[in-house]
């Protein structure tokens, strides 16, 4: 997980409300050899938990003064991430990030549509990983509000991506935030 936090240039990468931002987030990596029920992060802001994290402590994560992100791999299965009414309760949670592995990964579109759509998840849903200014548009289109930019990729040229395209044909989650002057 700490790959994708990992950028080669200085500046913000992260784009938000249509304007760039420095990211604060850093990864929790639990400790492989110790059994995930308990590990969790301190109680600071900034912190993106893997999705088992949340699973075994979203209790105790929710307890916390300060919420923390719960990062989904492409695979992830989104009953993980409900109550066991199945229902997505926002408590504890400050955004869900969808991690895309390679660009080709189309798993975290289908995620960001079902989180947005059948989850009815209004926070923050950011895509992190393979995140590339050929790619940022489209994942606006389902639902995607925030970006963390591929390092090696201009974030001022991704900004521009989303004025690419003026019109559509297929139906979207909701329109892309147009880039700020």
């Amino acid at each position: 997980m700490s790959e994708i936090y990992a950028h080669d240039a200085p500046g913000p990468h992260l784009i938000r409300n249509g304007r760039l931002e420095a990211d604060t987030s850093r990864p929790f990596v639990p400790e492989p050899e110790v059994p995930a029920e308990g590990q969790v992060p301190g109680d600071e802001p900034g912190w993106i938990v893997p999705l088992s994290v949340w699973k075994t402590s979203r209790a105790t994560l929710r307890r916390h003064q300060h919420p923390v992100a719960v990062l989904l791999d492409p695979d992830a299965d989104l009953a993980d991430l409900a109550d066991a009414d199945g229902t997505l309760n926002p408590a504890g949670i400050a955004f869900i990030a969808v991690d895309f592995p390679v660009y080709t990964d189309g798993r975290g579109y289908s995620l960001a549509q079902l989180l947005r759509t059948r989850y009815q998840w209004q926070g923050e849903l950011r895509a992190v990983g393979d995140v590339m200014i050929d790619t940022i548009h489209y994942q606006a289109r389902v639902g995607f509000d925030s970006f963390l930019v591929k390092p090696g990729h201009d974030p001022h040229k991704a900004l521009d991506a989303f004025k690419t395209f003026t019109v559509h044909y297929q139906k979207t989650y909701r329109a892309p935030t147009p880039a700020a002057a």
